[in-house]
């Protein structure tokens, strides 16, 4: 199993704070059968800087730990930078990186309560040059579970989506959990992976997400996120089928 997205790098962001925590994280990894594990710190998010040079530096450091402590899982470098007006620029500068260096696959972060005006055609001029958008956690985005049209307009236009396990099975709560099943229900996403920080609150329930998609959507769409995945690492087009609206719940007014 790959894993796309994860701040298991120690001392970069939010995730992991030492090696050791990153050794632990890989263990628990090894355990769900993730085998390798795509490490994306946060990037211009004005809390966090870390340029697409050190990162990859940092993956190489982590490698030689986890091979000398044998723990059977492979580290590639990846970033999650927040959406800006200069993600063009810094991908052709080797600021921001795409997913394994090689794949053209981009994350995107939005902030978490809105989408920035100017996100559409920034997808677009992305994709023009030859990018490809992946949105990360959507569910967890407020304007896109109040306009789902917004998402369907993105999706529609190229970008790609990838939600979070912890999300899928309820961690974060039963507004975005039906929000990620009813993107995956219409279309509208395409990966699943841990966004992993650390193996207690934020671990990577990458096992249990695919046990609920069998056993609520059916081992055809498991086996199409896995899939997709490994397409992604090869730097191929991924399974996504025409998406669809959406559909919300008129509300209902009495009058007195």
């Amino acid at each position: 199993m790959i894993d796309l997205h994860c701040h298991i790098l120690p001392g970069l962001d939010d995730g992991s704070k030492t090696v050791v925590e990153s050794l632990s994280m890989a263990e628990e990894a090894s355990k769900q059968g993730i085998t390798k594990i795509v490490a994306t710190p946060h990037h211009n998010n004005g809390q966090y800087e870390n340029d697409g040079h050190d990162i990859i530096e940092a993956v190489h450091q982590l490698n030689v730990q986890l091979k000398e402590e044998n723990i059977p899982v492979e580290i590639l470098a990846g970033q999650e930078p927040r959406v800006n007006g200069n993600m063009i620029a810094d991908l052709d500068n080797g600021k921001v990186l795409t997913l394994n260096q090689t794949s053209g696959y981009v994350l995107v972060e939005f902030p978490t309560s809105q989408v920035p005006k100017y996100t559409t055609q920034l997808l677009f001029d992305m994709q023009i040059t030859g990018y490809t958008p992946i949105i990360v956690h959507p569910e967890r985005n407020q304007e896109l579970r109040e306009n789902p049209d917004k998402l369907y307009r993105l999706v529609k236009n190229g970008a790609l989506t990838q939600i979070t396990a912890g999300s899928l099975i309820g961690n974060a709560g039963k507004k975005i959990q039906r929000f990620a099943e009813q993107m995956i229900e219409t279309n509208l996403t395409h990966f699943i992976a841990s966004d992993a920080h650390n193996v207690r609150k934020r671990g990577f329930y990458m096992r249990d997400a695919l046990r609920y998609l069998k056993k609520n959507y059916g081992n055809p769409a498991a086996y199409q996120f896995t899939e997709n995945s490994e397409l992604l690492l090869l730097g191929q087009m991924v399974n996504r089928e025409p998406p669809e609206r959406i559909k919300r719940k008129k509300k209902w007014f009495s009058r007195r």
